[in-house]
């Protein structure tokens, strides 16, 4: 079951005021063409809404993350909560944003704003650690190689995880010491796989896919990691 206690670093007593400042100071590091992607719950999407809109971002997309094997709830007085929202926002309407790998991605199709990713066993003690295989989606339709990723709430490290694993260069920002030191820890052990990096440009769609499709990408079981890697050896070999 879940619990609501997230701790005293989730009390704040005027989110939006909090919301506006850290949303600034991100605009003000964030490239011409960069892109921000802001995950929450409906007790905090609509004040960010209002603050892009105030800050005179370009919204792009409001993106729902659906978890079909959402925990239950003790109580049984409203709906399981099972989704949350993501707002993916620009400085201007020139923004990098990989088409071609998010199609791949989406079985070939133009990917829609309805994500269907599963709820994971949380790998820490973090009680709102994200699925790495979320942000595998994020970081590799939102930004290239050797880029720089910039999570604000750094909390158990995922994404300084996966920005690593995808050649990706990252800064994390986070206060609680605890989190810090388990992030440090995850990110220190991650390597630059040689296989994720670059992925769309050594294998054609249909592999691509299947991969994907498999788990394979995301790195969840040796023999799919086995696969992946003769694979890629494979198109290595045969790509002149």
């Amino acid at each position: 079951m879940v619990t609501c206690n997230k701790g005293e670093w989730d009390i704040i007593s005027d989110i939006h005021s909090f919301n506006e400042a850290w949303i600034k100071a991100c605009v003000r590091v964030l490239k011409d063409d960069g892109t921000l992607w802001i995950s929450g719950t409906l007790h905090n999407h609509p004040s960010v809404g209002v603050i892009l809109k105030k800050l005179n971002l370009w919204i792009i997309n409001d993106l729902i993350w659906f978890k079909r094997n959402a925990a239950p709830l003790l109580s049984q007085n409203r709906f399981v909560p099972s989704t949350e929202l993501i707002w993916l926002a620009s400085k201007s309407k020139k923004y990098y944003f990989d088409y071609e790998t998010a199609k791949r991605l989406g079985n070939g199709k133009q990917m829609r704003n309805l994500w269907e990713i599963k709820a994971e066993r949380h790998k820490t003690i973090h009680p709102t650690e994200k699925p790495e295989t979320l942000l595998e989606r994020i970081i590799l339709i939102g930004s290239k190689e050797k880029d720089t990723v910039l999570d604000p709430f750094m909390g158990s490290g995922t994404t300084g995880v996966v920005s690593k694993k995808l050649n990706r260069n990252f800064i994390g920002i986070e206060m609680e010491d605890g989190f810090f030191e388990i992030a440090k820890d995850r990110i220190d052990k991650t390597n630059v796989d040689s296989f994720l990096p670059g992925f769309d440009k050594k294998l054609d769609d249909k592999k691509v896919i299947e991969i994907y499709t498999n788990q394979t990408l995301v790195l969840r079981e040796k023999k799919p990691i086995y696969k992946a890697r003769k694979m890629s050896e494979k198109g290595k070999n045969t790509k002149k």
